[in-house]
């Protein structure tokens, strides 16, 4: 019997911390329509007249304190991540992983697939919520790519995952390692941030307001990207008996001057500084394996901003990387989608 196929897909990283190579991976990741949606001679125009040309050597300086000897995390997180599937799946499936933007391609992945002869491919973007410019971007290169096929397998992807028991259960088994050792005086939980217009363009309905109306997750905003973050906090917050007043939900990486959903990081943390918060645990559920806007962002940048606002402390909980029970619950995925 064939084997069925699996495609891991994480976001990108470029090929190494020389500015040519961040300037190509920047081209490539934000020339993507549902990245910059905007029309393609303006994006094409800042991109590689304005952003590539003047933000890849601080791009490159800011890897260069990311990358280790293996080299970007968030690529050898992802390989290592797909071998220890395989081995969880065992001889009934052929998993592989590919990077949505340079190498390993998402065609090179799905051409393994076809070569082994798979019965099915399950896609898999590793993207705890839903957002047309990352799920939705894996998508459609996806799609893209076996529209010119003759034989298209039965495909299936993965939405979203945030609603995962063991995933949510990876994420708080961290933080309370990290709340073992230290006493915390607010939580905060920073994803990565979207132009306001992005959700507006999502909503079914115009239900949404980027208000309250994210409180509650239902059948009108199941696929709003701040009501998944909002609810994946509240998943979180529940397992490490936190109260509402105990954390924040914060947006960061902001791009241009348009206005991306609120609050931002940034001035969360100077406006608990100003209270007198003096000690922050901070969290990254958006992202799956340590990178750019983890390690560096949120772990670095945004420490030395609190610590200059007036705290003391501010600690990140490591991503998921290839924590057991993250493996875990891809395979249960798997296994239940497949």
């Amino acid at each position: 019997m064939n084997k069925k196929g699996v495609l891991l897909v994480n976001l990108g990283t470029p090929d190494s911390t020389a500015v040519p190579d961040v300037r190509k991976y920047l081209r490539e990741f934000l020339m993507d329509k549902r990245v910059i949606d905007i029309p393609l001679v303006f994006r094409w125009l800042l991109v590689n007249l304005i952003i590539a040309p003047f933000r890849a050597p601080k791009s490159a300086a800011e890897y260069r304190k990311l990358f280790t000897e293996r080299g970007s995390p968030l690529k050898y997180y992802t390989h290592d991540l797909q071998g220890l599937l395989q081995q969880a799946l065992g001889e009934d499936y052929q998993v592989e992983f590919a990077m949505r933007y340079q190498s390993p391609s998402i065609e090179d992945g799905l051409n393994r697939l076809r070569k082994a002869k798979t019965s099915s491919i399950h896609v898999i973007p590793l993207f705890p919520q839903y957002a047309s410019a990352t799920t939705g971007s894996v998508v459609d290169k996806v799609m893209e790519i076996v529209k010119d096929w003759q034989v298209i397998p039965e495909l299936t992807f993965t939405s979203q995952f945030f609603e995962e028991e063991l995933f949510t259960d990876t994420i708080a088994n961290q933080g309370k390692h990290l709340m073992a050792k230290s006493h915390y005086d607010h939580f905060v939980f920073s994803y990565h941030g979207l132009p306001e217009r992005q959700i507006h363009k999502a909503s079914a309905d115009n239900y949404c307001t980027l208000g309250d109306c994210c409180s509650v997750l239902n059948e009108n905003n199941r696929y709003c990207y701040r009501a998944q973050c909002m609810a994946t906090t509240r998943l979180i917050a529940k397992k490490l008996n936190l109260a509402t007043d105990q954390y924040t939900v914060c947006f960061q990486s902001r791009l241009g001057k348009d206005p991306w959903v609120k609050p931002y990081t940034e001035e969360v943390l100077k406006e608990l500084a100003d209270q007198g918060v003096k000690k922050v645990l901070a969290f990254s559920p958006a992202f799956v394996s340590d990178c750019l806007e983890t390690t560096i962002e949120v772990g670095e940048t945004y420490q030395e901003a609190f610590i200059h606002a007036g705290g003391e402390q501010w600690d990140l909980v490591p991503s998921l990387n290839v924590d057991p029970t993250w493996v875990a619950c891809l395979k249960a995925l798997v296994e239940r989608e497949s």
